[in-house]
């Protein structure tokens, strides 16, 4: 197995990037490392998808709203580009603050309505912080193909619309969440979770399931729905409730049951200190359900 190619600079992205024909086709995974089973997906897809793999580690300060939390995310790059290696990922880039965001930078992305609620909602100035960072690295590496986990699904969706809007050229592919054999979505934040925390967290996915198993049934109520889901993610001492939300997944605002679509069940609940999001595809609105 070949070494992977480490690329620490703008300059030094430039120069690989330059060197492959434009007949290659790069699949590229932005990544702020931690990396776990759950990225590993994503890089699969990559490099199937792509005659070149590509990924980027970059802890993107503008995307924490919390300066403790921003401190506290994990740094492994020796460990994560130990994964890409093995994942068969030819090359990563990993810049520094100074390379993403030189002295005097203050240009940001900033998403419309479909960033206003959930995570941007919680998260003040989050989104705004990672559009950036992702518009920076699509023109930097000059992606074909870009690969994100559903898992984060708000965030899949503004960048696919970014992607559009913007006249981006490249294709933003969405991966399905992967789960602990619990269901519990595999997420770097999990590290953070106490042995007693642990037990419990995969109470999330079990809210988020009912839901589900509710919706094929039939229902079609969005407050009967998500109130489901809150009694659920209630009855457990150790969480707390941020969100637990049905969404359209065309706008990704509230779902109507007026103006029935693909819906999406969404979750952000703190277990402890630890903030854990998930969701999980509903379905058509629109068809019936079982009866």
């Amino acid at each position: 197995m070949s070494s992977i190619t480490r690329l620490h600079s703008r300059a030094e992205l430039r120069s690989w990037r330059d060197s492959l024909s434009d007949s290659v086709t790069v699949g590229f995974v932005p990544t702020m490392g931690a990396l776990h089973r759950g990225h590993g997906t994503l890089f699969h897809a990559a490099c199937e998808g792509n005659e070149v793999g590509l990924a980027s580690i970059f802890v993107n300060p503008l995307q924490f709203n919390e300066g403790a939390d921003f401190k506290r995310y994990p740094r492994t790059a020796d460990e994560d580009c130990a994964l890409l290696e093995r994942s068969g990922v030819q090359a990563v880039y990993l810049p520094d603050r100074i390379d993403m965001y030189p002295d005097g930078y203050e240009t940001r992305v900033r998403s419309g309505p479909g960033s206003e609620l959930y995570e941007g909602y919680h998260r003040p100035g989050h989104f705004e912080g990672m559009l950036t960072a992702v518009f920076k690295l699509f023109q930097r590496c000059r992606p074909d193909r870009a690969y994100f986990g559903e898992k984060d699904a708000q965030q899949l969706w503004l960048v696919q619309r970014m992607a559009e809007d913007l006249d981006l050229d490249v294709e933003v592919i969405g991966c399905p969440t992967v789960r602990e054999e619990d269901g519990l979505a595999f997420s770097s934040r999990n590290a953070f979770l106490a042995p007693e925390q642990r037990a419990v967290a995969p109470i999330v996915s079990r809210a988020l399931y009912a839901c589900r198993e509710s919706f094929t049934a039939g229902e079609r109520s969005v407050a009967l729905l998500e109130r489901g889901m809150h009694d659920l993610l209630r009855s457990e001492p150790l969480a707390s409730i941020e969100y637990a939300d049905v969404v359209d997944e065309r706008t990704f605002r509230p779902a109507d049951s007026d103006q029935p679509g693909p819906w999406r069940a969404v979750a952000a609940v703190r277990v402890g200190d630890t903030r854990l999001i998930d969701n999980l595809e509903l379905g058509d609105a629109r068809s019936p359900g079982m009866t």
